[in-house]
């Protein structure tokens, strides 16, 4: 009997969870770039703050990011390299916002929330997918004919 391994499948909903992962990093990221200040004093919970923390640079990096993830979801198969390029990006942005902000903000449920659900969380989903991807394409693409 032939006991070969059967044909990996990529989930549709894999790919919706790019698109939502993409999507939710570029609106959190928006807020950082667009509101900045008022978003660091909420979530600095009475604390003094300085103003001049790189919050532009940390929102529009994380658009960007955000947008890697969301476009990886059009061909997860192929462009693997997105969804990896979004998990670094991911890292960055905790260790930026671990390093940076969080040192001035201390630790609170806000900051908790977003270092541990807005950047650690969404980790373990995006390493599932590019893992998928990888046996999908290693199948597709080393198959060899019978």
């Amino acid at each position: 009997m032939d006991q070969s391994p059967s044909f990996p499948v990529f989930p549709m909903h894999f790919r919706g969870i790019l698109l939502l992962a993409g999507m939710y990093t570029i609106a959190w990221s928006a807020i950082y770039r667009l509101t900045g200040s008022s978003l660091l004093t909420w979530l600095a919970n009475g604390n003094e703050v300085n103003s001049d923390l790189s919050l532009g640079y940390y929102g529009g990096f994380g658009i960007v990011i955000g947008l890697l993830i969301f476009f990886s979801a059009f061909y997860p198969i192929s462009w693997v390299y997105l969804i990896i390029a979004g998990i670094t990006g991911k890292i960055i942005l905790a260790i930026w916002f671990a390093l940076a902000f969080l040192p001035d903000l201390g630790w609170s449920k806000r900051t908790g929330f977003q270092l541990i659900f807005n950047e650690i969380l969404w980790l373990i989903p995006l390493i599932v997918i590019f893992l998928r991807a990888i046996q999908v394409k290693n199948y597709l693409f080393n198959k060899t004919p019978e």
